[in-house]
Formats: structure tokens, sequence, C-alpha cells
């Protein structure tokens, strides 16, 4: 039962690093084309006019982005998720294997139940037929001559 609740954990802790993830994909696809975007105009020398405000505008928003992400990393240990994505990997194994196992061992229970069906009702006949005898033979001993 505790492998069920720690496999779901795990699933959470798996469901709630995903948006993060997401979320330090996209500030690092934002923060990677600002930079673009400042290295061209700065390479155009002027053939693109920018305002400077508006430079340190997006350098703001990169940094109180980077500082949130930064934050959010170390509230939810998303360096610790490594090594628990890869024993979630090795449980998942572990428990496909043990399913496999598990088929089989259904697979056996089902053709040995398929064979002992029948043995019910015979075992039931033999008896009542013993019974029958040593009734027979109680009944020869008290009258033999009969």
């Amino acid at each position: 039962m505790s492998d069920v609740s720690l496999s779901g954990l795990k699933a959470v802790w798996l469901t709630l690093a995903l948006p993060v993830l997401s979320g330090i994909s996209g500030a690092i696809y934002f923060g990677y084309d600002a930079i673009k975007r400042f290295e061209i105009v700065e390479d155009s020398n002027g053939e693109y006019s920018s305002d400077i405000g508006e430079i340190r505008g997006v350098l703001t928003a990169i940094q109180s982005r980077t500082q949130s992400l930064e934050q959010a990393m170390q509230d939810n240990d998303v360096r610790g998720l490594a090594p628990k994505l890869s024993e979630i990997s090795t449980q998942m194994e572990t428990i496909l294997e043990q399913q496999k196992e598990l088929l089989d061992l259904r697979s056996k229970v089902e053709k040995s139940e398929t064979i002992t069906d029948g043995l019910g009702d015979k075992l039931d006949q033999y008896n009542t037929e013993i019974e029958d005898l040593w009734e027979a033979f109680d009944e020869a001993v008290k009258n033999p001559l009969k």
C-alpha cells in the first residue's frame, strides 16, 4: 500500500515539475530572444533606433523573471528532479516486470482452474459410491445370508 502512495507522491512531484520546467524554458527562450535582439541593435550601429529605456525595461523584466525563476527552482528543488526521475523510471521498469510475471501466473491459474473444475463433481460421485459400498458391506456383515 505504501508503494502505491509513494508512486502517487512521485507522480505529484512530476506533475508539479512540468509547469516549472515549462516556465524555465519559456524564460530561457525569452532571454535568448531579448539578447539576440539587443545584439542585432548593437551590430546595426544605429540602423535600428531603440530607446535605451525600452532595453532597460526588457533587461529589468529579464532580471526579475530570472530572479523569480531562481526562487521557484530553489523552492521546488528542480536540481533534485533528475535523480527522482531516474528513480521513478527504475520503479516503472520494476512494475512492468512484475506485471508480466503476474500475467504469467494468471494464465497458469486459469489453466489449473480449467483442469480442476470437473474434479469436484467426480470426487462427490466417488464419495457417494464409497459410502454406498460401505453401507452394503455393513448390511452384509449384519445379515450374511441375505
